[in-house]
This record gives structure tokens, sequence and C-alpha cells, in this order.
């Protein structure tokens, strides 16, 4: 779609193309939406520095990969509901819904007895979240003309910056002194805010099907059903994962056998073999987001079982990020640097894949701790730049009738793929030692957990490689 504005748009509509996303037409529903953002950055950041203490209290240090990629796993499902309850029906409904369940599943972690019952509310805001984070994307891709898009999605990421520096401190001194439990309750409060703002703003401005005078199309079942296949393949996957055992095959011969059509008929072909295009940046966006995140959600432990440091300053160490993410997000919005996009996230995978490769070197007692702050702001910003140039391209290549299912299948490859090397890394890290981890009674919370240096480095070197592979992808996102 051109930049430039036909020259029949009536004037009001133009009027409103032409102006930024904090301009009067769009000021309430991006501050809304941004909230929306905000809020998942927020608990992003508060539960990560939160959880090595939870899993160490809850006997379940085995299952803590676990505690990460059940989200994921069911939100894979939600994304494919929200993509098509936000074509039929608007985005709306999906994203009152959802965020009602990020609520409702922090507090069932909050008040868990046990590992399983804390894994089962990730479970929860994993539907919450499938459902928002699709549901923002068709606001976007119909709301904001492609010209503004860039900058609402560098906001974003802007809005990272300040939960990364406030969510791990005020978390750690939450855990610390009152308590794990507390930074889970206390965060559904934040609820209230995002559907103040933004709900009213999108019911005005994205609400509806996108074509208000067709005929409404029925729900795709075998897309849906599909959607269940590959949660329930995936979330096997990882069971089977955890439990390293002969009679763990079975499901995870199951989990295979419901993983491969869904993904061949949930994804655009091509898509596994990086086909140029869309499915390039589809692929792209799952090898960014798994990679990183996988190592990502092993520093904090690795951080305050190996080196000794309290929850508040493990989570602080990757504070630095928040900024950086969003300045890279910045530098790919930037109009003069359209033409170099592709570049652009090449430049960004190899950036990530370093940070990665360096995080393990503070298992060596000579390294500074700082050291792995350094790593992961040139890791936030390579991720800036590439996550934001994804979504920048998918709405680009998406008829407005497509955007929810091609914002499902982009969030799909994020989640699936997260899941997937979670529990790659998880097993790896199990296998070596890593369940000995912070066994002794008060390990996590004091840093004596013993040296597994060798379990740690299962997780993050291959990372290291996949986002190498993805620099190679980025090279493809292009038609």
């Amino acid at each position: 779609m051109p930049d430039s504005l036909p020259a029949d748009l009536p004037g009001a509509v133009a009027e409103a193309a032409a102006e930024g996303v904090l301009g009067r037409t769009y000021r309430a529903l991006s501050i809304g939406i941004v909230s929306v953002v905000f809020l998942i950055a927020f608990e992003a950041t508060a539960v990560g520095t939160a959880m090595p203490v939870a899993a160490r209290e809850l006997n379940g240090i085995p299952l803590y990969a676990f505690a990460f990629s059940a989200y994921f796993t069911t939100s894979l499902f939600a994304m494919v509901l929200s993509g098509q309850w936000a074509d039929r029906r608007g985005p709306l409904q999906p994203l009152a819904t959802g965020i009602t369940a990020f609520g409702a599943g922090l507090l069932l972690s909050g008040a868990a007895s046990g590992m399983w019952v804390f894994i089962a509310g990730r479970a929860v805001q994993g539907l919450g979240g499938g459902l928002v984070i699709v549901a923002l994307y068709v606001v976007i891709g119909r709301a904001y003309p492609e010209r503004i898009r860039p900058a609402i999605l560098a906001a974003f990421a802007a809005s990272w910056v300040i939960p990364s520096v406030v969510g791990p401190l005020a978390s750690g001194t939450v855990t610390e002194h009152l308590g794990w439990r507390w930074v889970f309750v206390g965060i559904p409060v934040l609820v209230v805010i995002p559907l103040a703002l933004a709900l009213p703003a999108i019911r005005r401005m994205a609400s509806g099907p996108a074509d208000p005078a067709a005929a409404a199309q029925p729900y795709d079942r075998r897309r849906i059903r599909l959607a269940l296949g590959i949660s329930a393949g995936a979330g096997l996957l990882q069971y089977a994962g955890q439990e390293l055992n002969w009679l763990a095959l079975l499901p995870a011969a199951v989990g295979v056998a419901l993983l491969a059509p869904a993904v061949r008929g949930l994804l655009p072909p091509g898509t596994v073999t990086a086909a140029r295009g869309l499915p390039a940046v589809v692929l792209l966006r799952g090898v960014a987001a798994g990679s990183f995140i996988a190592a990502e959600s092993f520093v904090p432990l690795m951080l305050v079982t190996q080196r000794g440091l309290s929850p508040t300053m493990a989570g602080l160490s990757l504070a630095v990020g928040g900024a950086t993410w969003a300045l890279g997000s910045f530098v790919q919005s930037r109009p003069r640097l359209e033409a170099y996009r592709e570049r652009l996230m090449v430049s960004g995978m190899v950036l990530v894949a370093a940070a990665i490769a360096t995080a393990p070197t503070v298992l060596i007692e000579a390294v500074p701790v700082w050291t792995v702050a350094v790593a992961w702001g040139f890791g936030c910003f390579g991720m800036g730049m590439v996550i934001a140039s994804t979504s920048v391209l998918l709405l680009k290549l998406s008829a407005p009738q497509d955007a929810g299912s091609n914002s499902a299948a982009l969030q799909i490859s994020d989640g699936l793929s997260n899941v997937l090397l979670l529990a790659g890394g998880g097993a790896a890290f199990a296998a070596l030692g890593g369940g000995a981890v912070g066994a002794a009674h008060g390990a996590v919370a004091d840093g004596a957990g013993g040296a597994h240096p060798v379990a740690f480095a299962a997780v993050f070197l291959p990372m290291a490689g996949v986002a190498l592979v993805g620099a190679w992808v980025a090279a493809r996102v292009r038609a």
C-alpha cells in the first residue's frame, strides 16, 4: 500500500491519517493500547524476578522451564481463536476477555500451594495473553494508516522501558520482604487501567467486522481443532522433556503427531523452509523470540544460584534491556531507514546471538556479573529492531480481512518456538544436573545452590546457534 494518500480521500480522513499516533484522532486509542502493553511488560519483568524464589518454595526447580512455557502453550490456542474472533466481530471482545483471563491466571498462581497449580495459573494467563496480543495487532491494522504503524509499534517497545527498571526492583523488594505471592496477586489491580483507557477508544475506531456490509463468515472449525492440536502437542513435548525417561517417549510421539499437521495448517505455506516474503517473516519471529526468551528465562536463576545475587539484583541485571529494546524499535521506525529494513533485521539477529553466547561467561568467577547486563543491552537492541520489523512487514503484506489470521500466525510462530526451545533447554538443563540447583533449603534465596555451570551452558549456547540461523532467515523477508 503506498505511503501517500489518494487524491480523493475525504478531507477528514486525510487529516486524521496525516496525524501522528498522539494526534487528536489517535491519542486516546494510542494511550489505551500502550497501557495494555505496559501491563503485560510489567507482569513479565516482575514475574521473571520472583520466579526463582517461587519455584524453590513450591519444590518446583525441576519444572522451572515448564512454569514459563505453560504460558506460551495455552496462548497458542488463544491466538488462533482471537484471530478468527477479531476478524469476524472486531478486536474489542477478545481484548476484554483476554485481559480478564490474564488477571485471573495471576491470582491463581499467587494462591498456588504446589508447583502444578502454579503452572495451571500460568496456563490461564497464557489464554488471556494470546487473546490480547492478536487483538492488539488487529486494532493497529484497522485503526492506523500504514505510515504511522511503525511509530505505534515503537511505542509498544518504549512501554517496556519503565517496567524493565521498576518491575525487577519492585518485584525483588516485595519478594524479599513480603513474599513472592504478593507479586502475583498485586499485578491484577493494574488491569483496571487498560480496560478504562483502551476499550472505549477501540469501540469507536476498530470495533465490528472489517467489512460490515459483508455476510458474517462462520468460524473455521478446522483451524480451531488444529489450534487445540498445536497446544496439546506442545504441552506433551514439554512434559516429555521434563520427565527424561523411556516412558516419556510415548507422550513425545503423540505430541509430534499432533504438532506436524497443526503447523502445516496454521502457518503460511513455506514457513518451515523460510520461503521469501510472508513465510520468512513468520518464521523469523519464532526463531528470534524463541531463542531469546528461552535464554532470558534462565538468566535470573543463573545469577541467583551461581553468583549469589539477590532476586532484586538478578532482575535489575536485565533492566537496561527495556531501554535498548525501545531504542532498537525506534531506530527501525525511522522512515529513511525503511529501505534498509532487511539489513537492520540481519544485524539485529547477529546482536541477539552474540548476547546469548556472552551471558554464560559469568559462570566463570573471574568474569564480572555486569557482563550480563551489557550483553543483554545489545541483545535487546537487536530484538527491538527485529520484532517491531516483523510486525510492520506482516501488516504490510496482509489484506485487511486477513490481518487477524496472519497476526495469529505470527504469534503462533512466536509462542510455539518459545515452547519448543524452552522444552529443549529445560530438558538439557535437567539432564545435566540443573534440577538439583537450589534444592537445598534457601538455596535460591541465598545463592548457595552449588555450581552447575554445564547445565546452564547447555541452555545458552544452543540458543545462540538458533539466533544465528535467524540472521539467515532475516535475509529472506523481502519477496
